[in-house]
């Protein structure tokens, strides 16, 4: 019997998953600690199970398409169009598909917003509600069956991702979280994607150099924070497609 065997042995099915994700999770860590971002990703495809990339396909995005799409052009790659996304966004997720030969690309949409927001004012009333309706609700179930999935998060994008690993246990859905970009700072993305002469998303030359939903997007002024135009005015930095102890995150990371 192994450690893990032993460690997990007379607890219940959910206890023993739990436990086991944790020990994977810490493993994949120690041993891609010194890794590149390309062999983060080799690995999670290889060695996590059946994991797919979730793209907003927005100003960062086509640097884990593009690896994604050398690795292997069949990932599953979930696409959510919460179907107040700017025109740019949806042509530029065609293109770059195209281009980079992506060929298991999946748009998501929700399928209840004629009932539950029919004249688009939800996000007037209640971003929350407005962002997990289009986003957060669909995304978890597009992602039922997955093990884990593929995220652009950085560490510099917030000090809430500070300390942001390759690999996280997603609190209360049993999958993983992988961030092979964790640990690149700007410069790092825009020198990969000066190197592979990657097409940029139209709108960052117009000054969104953070991407979200066209209502709730405008443009960041020099100096400012990238993030600053998302939800502007409002105490809110994430969609909450993340989930912190079981529950979506709503601010923070």
């Amino acid at each position: 019997m192994t450690r893990i065997d032993q460690e997990i042995q007379g607890q219940p099915a959910a206890s023993r998953s739990a436990v086991a994700l944790a020990e994977q999770v810490a493993a994949l860590n120690a041993r891609f600690k010194h890794h590149s971002a390309t062999s983060v990703m080799e690995g999670a495809l290889r060695d996590a199970g059946n994991i797919a990339l979730v793209s907003s396909f927005g100003a960062e995005s086509v640097v884990l398409l593009h690896m994604a799409a050398i690795i292997d052009p069949m990932v599953p790659v979930l696409f959510v169009d919460t179907e107040l996304l700017f025109t740019e966004t949806l042509v530029y997720q065609q293109e770059v598909s195209e281009r980079l030969g992506l060929r298991n690309v999946h748009v998501i949409k929700a399928d209840d917003i004629a009932d539950k927001d029919p004249y688009g004012a939800l996000r007037f009333s209640d971003t929350d509600a407005c962002c997990a309706l289009r986003k957060t609700i669909p995304l978890q179930k597009a992602l039922a069956g997955y093990d884990g999935w593929i995220t652009g998060r950085k560490r510099f994008q917030s000090g809430t991702r500070a300390a942001l690993d390759f690999f996280e246990v997603e609190d209360g859905t049993g999958r993983m979280k992988i961030n092979p970009l964790a640990h690149w700072a700007p410069e790092d993305v825009r020198a990969y994607m000066d190197e592979n002469r990657l097409p940029r998303h139209p709108l960052v030359a117009k000054g969104y150099p953070s991407i979200g939903c066209a209502p709730c997007t405008s443009p960041v002024a020099e100096g400012e924070d990238p993030r600053a135009g998302r939800w502007r005015n409002q105490n809110k930095e994430e969609c909450g497609i993340h989930v912190v102890d079981g529950k979506f995150v709503r601010t923070g990371a």
